[in-house]
């Protein structure tokens, strides 16, 4: 059993992405992308920006893993190609980057992660493909910005807190503190797409 914990900083249903019944991180996080394995457990927690400092954001369970150009390819995951004229779930898609067959050049879609004209962003681009892994999970709970509290008792157990402080991630916890903390988040229920990114409220 193990946990990734991290802050969603900007919480728009991009990273992750919660949409069509499959939660996904394909951009962002380039460090969890590469070493998280099949089982593992991610959860996002709110930022103190929100107002939701200690809140839960998502949890989800890693199913597979693919190559950014499986993941483009892959017939499942063509709703989470951006279409910046569709719906807010469209418009932050997260399937944004594959290879040039001739060059193997990295190409970005205009997406979330590209510049405003729509050109790409040179520099999410080398930050997001130096793990050209992308984490698939059918088994997630995403609350966006309603979701629940976290119990202090998983904040202050013998010097552990399941919440990161700043950026970077979290892992290797006592198993105790785990089986505890997933204990409490099967007891709260939920499953799926449950609410709205923080973000959806100002952007929509």
């Amino acid at each position: 059993m193990k946990l990734f914990s991290y802050i969603v900083a900007r919480d728009y249903g991009f990273a992750p992405n919660p949409f069509f019944g499959v939660c996904t991180i394909a951009t962002c996080k380039p460090t969890i992308r590469r070493v998280a394995q099949k089982g593992n457990w991610i959860v996002g927690t709110g930022s103190r920006g929100y107002g939701l400092e200690g809140h839960l954001v998502y949890a989800m369970e890693v199913a597979e893993t693919l190559a950014y150009d499986e993941y483009w390819e892959d017939l499942r995951f063509q709703l989470k190609k951006p279409n910046l004229r569709g719906s807010l779930k469209q418009a932050y898609g997260d399937n944004i980057y594959h290879r040039n067959a001739k060059t193997g050049e990295w190409l970005q879609e205009n997406s979330h992660h590209s510049l405003p004209d729509g050109r790409p962003n040179q520099e999410n681009v080398q930050h997001d493909t130096q793990t050209d892994r992308v984490l698939v999970g059918y088994e997630y709970v995403y609350w966006g910005g309603s979701g629940p509290l976290i119990p202090k008792r998983f904040r202050q157990y013998q010097g552990w807190d399941i919440c990161c402080s700043g950026p970077g991630h979290k892992c290797n916890f006592p198993t105790k503190l785990l089986s505890s903390f997933f204990a409490w988040m099967k007891s709260i229920g939920g499953k799926d797409y449950i609410s709205e990114p923080r973000e959806f409220s100002r952007v929509g």
